[in-house]
C-alpha cells in the first residue's frame, strides 16, 4: 500500500489541511494519507503548541467519515525534537510493506536542506509537493523523486485561528464543525500566542 504521510503540528487542523489531503488523494498514486501529529517541530516555537492528545483528538474529529484518511500519533513515542527521517525509517520498521511517500508544502521544500539526513530523505522517499502561498513549486529546484500537485491554496492558517479564537471571532468556515464544537467545550486557544 503506498501511504502519503502528511506531518504538522495541526494547532488545530483546519480546513486548509483537509482540502489538500482530499485533492492530493485525487490527484496522486497513494492509497491512503495518514495525518502525522508532531509533538514538537525543531523549526518552531512551543509555546503555543497545544497538548499532543488534544490536537490528536482534533484530526481524529476531523477526519471522521473519511475511510482513506488515518491519523497517527507514532512520534509521541519517538525521541524530541521530531526529526522526519526519524519517523519515516521507524514506520518503514513498523509496515515494512507499506510505501511512504512524503507530503510537503513548498514553503516547507525550500528549507528541506536545513532538515536532519534530508539527503536520506530526498534519496529514498518520494516527495509530494503542494503550493504554498509565495512559493511557486514550479519555480523551484527539485532534487529527488518528487510530485508536484496543484492542490488548491487556502487563506487559512492554524496560527490565524488561534488569534480569530482568543479574539472571540467566529471560526466556522475554517474548521469542520466536530473541530469547532471540541475547541468550545474545552475552552482551547483563549489567549493569544
Amino acid at each position: 500500500m503506498i501511504v502519503g504521510l502528511f506531518f504538522g503540528s495541526f494547532n488545530p487542523i483546519h480546513n486548509g489541511h483537509l482540502a489538500i489531503a482530499e485533492y492530493i488523494l485525487n490527484h496522486s498514486s497513494i492509497d491512503q494519507l495518514w495525518f502525522v501529529v508532531s509533538p514538537q517541530n525543531p523549526f518552531k516555537k512551543q509555546e503555543s503548541l497545544l497538548d499532543n492528545q488534544l490536537r490528536f483528538e482534533m484530526v481524529k474529529l476531523a477526519i471522521s467519515g473519511h475511510s482513506t484518511i488515518e491519523v497517527c500519533d507514532v512520534e509521541f513515542g519517538l525521541p524530541k525534537p521530531s526529526y522526519t527521517i526519524n519517523t519515516l525509517v521507524h514506520l518503514r520498521k513498523i509496515y515494512p510493506n507499506n510505501e511512504f511517500r512524503l507530503i510537503m508544502g513548498s514553503d516547507n521544500y525550500v528549507l528541506i536542506d536545513k532538515w536532519k539526513d534530508y539527503q536520506k530523505i530526498i534519496s529514498e522517499y518520494t516527495l509530494i509537493i503542494y503550493p504554498r502561498p509565495g512559493f511557486d513549486p514550479s519555480s523551484i529546484a527539485i532534487e529527488g523523486n518528487f510530485q508536484l500537485v496543484n492542490a488548491p491554496q487556502m487563506e487559512i492558517s492554524s496560527t490565524s485561528i488561534r488569534e480569530a479564537i482568543s479574539h472571540n471571532r467566529d471560526i466556522s468556515k475554517m474548521v469542520p464543525n466536530s473541530v469547532s464544537t471540541y475547541i468550545a467545550q474545552h475552552n482551547l486557544y483563549r489567549t493569544v500566542d
